[in-house]
């Protein structure tokens, strides 16, 4: 039997500003990219999202960004490296508090938006996160793009790594994903996506946005909780999955 772990992004309202629809995705997703208040998010609203997660048995990880609330973390920013470490540090420190609240713990780590992008292929950034996570728990599982050069620096730093591939996203040929400010960079159809997520998992491979075959191996599948749809997606990816026979199971772990 193939097995595949399935993640969303929340945790991002912020005071009266509603994002995505928690509730509902922490019934279909195995895995919560929950957000530290760097991107989004608030401290009771990442509470809520942290104690629903615990209660459905998903495993959580730590959504840490770029300092940049006004531009939802999809800012690029050539920040120090010691400023990026610090930043990460105090990210998954107060999730990790909050988790612990909530009766579970956080067992990963993802960075989002800009800097996820950013660190997969720039290697002083990247190093920077590494140092955070082993600062702060060696343990961690950090999740990065499938087949990006981060993959083997965190290998080779000690850490563990889970590769991760977008079900409501575009490729590249190259493997990096398509720019949000490109026509067909989001992906809407539910039916479409769940195929392509179920020819990865069978096959290792997805269609890039020229029609090509690209060879992925992932360990995850990410559907974002920000996109239009996203409960229609998650759940179709969900249903086709394991209509097929694969099973859904948290890379990292779940539960307190």
């Amino acid at each position: 039997m193939s097995l595949i772990d399935l993640n969303s992004d929340l945790g991002e309202s912020f005071g009266q500003w509603h994002m995505g629809d928690d509730a509902t995705m922490l019934g279909i997703v195995t895995s919560a990219n929950v957000a530290c208040g760097f991107h989004a998010g608030d401290p009771s609203g990442i509470l809520r999202t942290l104690t629903s997660a615990a209660k459905h048995g998903v495993s959580v990880g730590a959504h840490v960004s770029y300092p940049d609330l006004v531009g939802f973390g999809r800012r690029n920013m050539d920040i120090a490296s010691d400023e990026l470490k610090g930043d990460v540090i105090y990210q998954i420190g107060a999730l990790a508090g909050l988790a612990r609240a909530a009766g579970t713990r956080v067992r990963y780590v993802k960075p989002h938006g800009a800097l996820y992008n950013t660190i997969a292929r720039d290697e002083r950034q990247a190093h920077a996160v590494i140092e955070a996570i082993k600062a702060i728990d060696d343990q961690l599982v950090l999740v990065a793009l499938a087949g990006a050069p981060l993959l083997e620096w965190a290998r080779e730093a000690g850490l563990r790594v889970a590769a991760e591939a977008f079900a409501d996203r575009a490729y590249q040929s190259d493997g990096s994903l398509v720019s949000r400010r490109e026509a067909g960079a989001v992906l809407h159809d539910a039916d479409q996506v769940a195929e392509r997520m179920l020819r990865l998992v069978r096959e290792g491979v997805i269609e890039t946005i020229d029609g090509q075959d690209l060879t992925l191996a992932a360990d995850s599948i990410c559907v974002h909780g920000d996109s239009p749809g996203a409960v229609a997606l998650a759940e179709a990816v969900r249903a086709r999955l394991t209509q097929a026979g694969v099973e859904l199971r948290a890379f990292a772990g779940a539960g307190s």
